[in-house]
């Protein structure tokens, strides 16, 4: 299917639990020049447009927690997340007053509960320490515990070449959760068992589905445990990926210097792409697509919103 408006025919349902909303490339703003009309709006419609029921955007420190809120506020099937990720734990420290910046974070979600569902995006980050030192990413991720025991809400998570410290930490703070999913997930086939023990969901994405080891991991886990996401505007499934010839939804895209009303922006992924990931996970482990479909959406129901209205 080659086409600008998305038509959903198998009457599939979507929850994209990882998208990056409050990115400046949704308002048509590329590394703070204006390039092309915000299009924020027609996204948003696209996803609505293909099945998509609910987005949460993505928290990665306390600004754009803020940020993502006030866009949740605009539209009752947006959500968000509220936490730090582990390349920008040194704010606890540059806010001068760690502490209170941790209790700013949980008055958010304090303050927000019809509309924050997830602690994070917080966790380990090892393949970019020139960002935050282990050490700090460590210390910071432990710390947010802190608000998934308060609270009482999952934690969204991020783990990159961290697998031990990442489950040790886990691991000795499991008690704290309620539950939590491993987004955007590209560790080792070998790294799922212990995720998997610890009873956390695993998110799937295009940086999930890049190379023939990612897709034997992938198929690898069982679908009670598997969400998927966009995590928009990155991640997109590329020509290059393995399973890139398992799509069978295509859409018109256009550079974003020729920016036409309807169509997609190359190189910029957005929440309507999600089909893309369903397509290549179904097919990969060749499952019907509309059962593994309602198996995923009802995992993120379950963790997510099983105490909000759906």
């Amino acid at each position: 299917m080659s086409s600008n408006i998305v038509s959903n025919t198998l009457k599939l349902q979507f929850i994209d639990i990882g998208a990056n909303l409050t990115d400046p490339v949704f308002n048509g703003i590329y590394r703070g020049r204006t390039v092309h009309k915000d299009d924020y709006d027609d996204v948003l419609q696209r996803s609505w447009n293909m099945g998509m029921q609910k987005i949460i955007i993505t928290g990665g420190n306390l600004k754009e927690s803020q940020s993502a809120l006030q866009l949740a506020r605009k539209d009752q099937r947006l959500f968000c997340t509220v936490g730090c990720h582990p390349t920008r734990c040194n704010e606890f420290n540059q806010s001068g007053d760690p502490q209170q910046y941790l209790k700013s974070l949980q008055s958010l979600v304090e303050e927000n509960t019809d509309k924050v569902v997830a602690i994070g995006e917080c966790g380990l980050d090892f393949d970019r320490l020139q960002f935050c030192d282990k050490d700090t990413q460590l210390k910071y991720f432990e710390k947010q515990f802190e608000l998934a025991q308060s609270t009482g809400l999952p934690m969204f998570l991020h783990s990159r070449n961290a697998d031990k410290e990442f489950y040790d930490i886990v691991k000795r703070n499991r008690h704290r959760m309620s539950g939590g999913v491993v987004h955007s997930f590209t560790g080792p086939i070998e790294s799922i068992s212990s995720l998997l023990e610890l009873g956390l969901y695993i998110g799937i994405n295009g940086c999930s589905l890049k190379s023939p080891d990612n897709i034997e991991a992938m198929k690898s886990i069982p679908p009670e445990k598997l969400m998927i996401e966009t995590d928009a505007p990155w991640c997109s499934i590329k020509p290059t990926h393995a399973g890139h010839g398992l799509l069978q939804t295509h859409y018109k895209e256009k550079k974003k210097e020729r920016w036409e009303a309807g169509h997609f922006v190359k190189g910029r992924n957005e929440p309507a792409n999600i089909i893309q990931v369903l397509e290549v996970i179904a097919g990969s482990r060749d499952q019907n697509i509309k059962d593994l479909s309602d198996t995923i959406y009802n995992n993120t129901i379950q963790l997510f919103f099983k105490n909000k209205p759906i």
